[in-house]
Order: C-alpha cells, then sequence, then structure tokens
C-alpha cells in the first residue's frame, strides 16, 4: 500500500507538472498580399502574437497611456492573414504566474507608445521570446522596421505612427479579472475618420475577439 501511495503522488505530481508547462509559439501573419512574393527574398511586412497556454498576445496602438496588449484565439487576429507559426520553445510555468507577467509587461507597452519603426507588435513578441525562452524571434519577422529605422526619417508619418481607431474599454472576464476591450467605431468619436489609413489593427463592427490586459498596478 506504501508503494501505492507514492506512486499516486508521483503520478499527481507530474501532472501538475504538465499542466504547467506549455509551449511558446510564434504565430506570424501577413500585412499585405505582397508578401507573397516578397518573402521568397527575405523581405515582408508582418504582424505577430506569441502564444502562451492557449491564448495569443499582441500589441496594438491606441491613443491612451494604458496597456496596447491584447489576447485573442491563437492564429485568429482580426485584420491580419495567418502565414505559420514557429515554435520557440517550452517553459514550466502556471496559468496564474504567467498571468501576472504578462500584466507587468502590459505596463511596459501603452497603447499610445506604439510606433511602426521602433516599437512595434514584433518588438513586443521578440521582448516576450528573450524574456520567456532567452531567445529571440526570427530576424525575417521584423526586418522591415529595421530597414526603416535606417531611413525613418524618409517615411511619411502615417506609416511612423499607426493607430487603433477603437477605443480600450475594461470588462470582466471569465477567470474574473478585468482586461479592455475595444469599443466599435460607431462609439468612437475622438479619432477622426481621416485616420483611417494609420489603423494597424482594424477589428470589425462588434468583435469582441480582442481583449486588452490590464496592466499591474505599481
Amino acid at each position: 500500500m506504501g508503494t501505492a501511495k507514492v506512486s499516486n503522488s508521483s503520478s499527481e505530481g507530474q501532472n501538475v507538472s504538465n499542466y504547467n508547462e506549455t509551449d511558446v509559439i510564434l504565430n506570424v501573419y501577413d500585412l499585405t498580399p505582397l508578401n507573397n512574393y516578397s518573402y521568397w527574398v527575405g523581405f515582408g511586412i508582418f504582424h505577430s502574437g506569441i502564444e502562451v497556454h492557449g491564448k495569443e498576445y499582441g500589441f496594438g496602438a491606441h491613443d491612451f497611456p494604458v496597456s496596447g496588449v491584447f489576447e485573442v484565439e491563437p492564429k485568429s487576429c482580426p485584420g491580419f492573414i495567418y502565414r505559420s507559426s514557429i515554435l520557440l520553445g517550452r517553459i514550466n510555468m502556471p496559468y496564474s504566474e504567467f498571468r501576472e507577467f504578462i500584466e507587468n509587461v502590459a505596463s511596459e507597452y501603452h497603447g499610445d507608445t506604439y510606433h511602426l519603426i521602433s516599437k512595434n507588435c514584433n518588438h513586443f513578441t521578440d521582448d516576450m521570446a528573450q524574456r520567456l525562452i532567452g531567445r529571440h524571434i526570427p530576424g525575417w519577422v521584423n526586418r522591415m522596421a529595421r530597414l526603416g529605422s535606417l531611413c525613418s526619417c524618409l517615411l511619411p508619418e502615417s506609416l511612423q505612427v499607426t493607430k487603433v481607431k477603437e477605443l480600450p474599454e475594461y470588462h470582466e472576464i471569465e477567470d474574473g479579472t478585468e482586461s479592455l476591450s475595444t469599443a466599435t467605431p460607431g462609439d468612437s468619436t475622438e479619432i477622426d475618420d481621416t485616420d483611417q489609413e494609420k489603423h494597424l489593427l482594424s477589428p470589425k463592427d462588434g468583435n469582441s475577439d480582442i481583449a486588452f490586459i490590464k496592466e499591474a498596478q505599481s
């Protein structure tokens, strides 16, 4: 009987360990169909999100000094064309610990600090990858931003700074914590429609699949 108890305890411990383990996956999206041609010569304009514990996390722009980090279902970020997934590694981190981690990260990525060349979605996923598994995302994912940084003074403002039209709002999610969602374009009156071409992330009207992460309180 003593042996059986040890075996059960070991099995339970293994189950807990397996539950805490999760893949860290980079999901890459095309921003333009032209990537189908430029990709093969090492160029392209991409969006990326980092998938952990069954959710995908990205970074987008808005006009407020609050979290621009959002979560969506993996491989389904609205407004982009899914291209591929890259397994970056595997970590052993309980979901509750990861949630605290992502909320702390969110405090460093406010929506109004988004910049297409110097602080975009791919800079965010690269930072996440380094913190979680100690490695960078593939260089080709953000190559255009690095090239743009060499001649950013030549880029029009509409390409240097991008915005999301939807305004962030807090709401309750399943685990009882708060996150941010985007208001519909009809509710957004503070951003002029002439800025439409600047929008990087453009959820469809009424889309509730995007939830902005509430940043940790300092």
